[in-house]
């Protein structure tokens, strides 16, 4: 397996299906796994950084920061339909 593979182990659906599975989660889960992708992100742009490579850092760094307003945004989304879940 490589570094950084085209696909996930294990998993056999296209990354449509894994977007609109991840989409169609209840919003606070859909927020927590944003908020996971965001730290890996910015543990990689960490690592990147100490290997020397400034500018692949700041893209990971820019990438994770949005990722962390799209998961603020997710759990604003949440509260407002929380009320509504059984």
């Amino acid at each position: 397996m490589t570094k950084h593979p085209r696909y996930i182990d294990g998993y056999k659906g296209t990354i449509d299906m894994l977007a609109k599975a991840v989409g169609n989660m209840a919003y606070d889960v859909t927020s927590s796994f944003i908020e996971r992708l965001a730290d890996d992100l910015w543990r990689q742009a960490d690592a990147d950084l100490k290997r020397g490579r400034p500018k692949l850092a700041d893209k990971l760094y820019t990438a994770s920061k949005a990722l962390y307003t799209a998961k603020n945004a997710m759990d604003e989304a949440w509260e407002i339909c929380r009320p509504h879940m059984k």
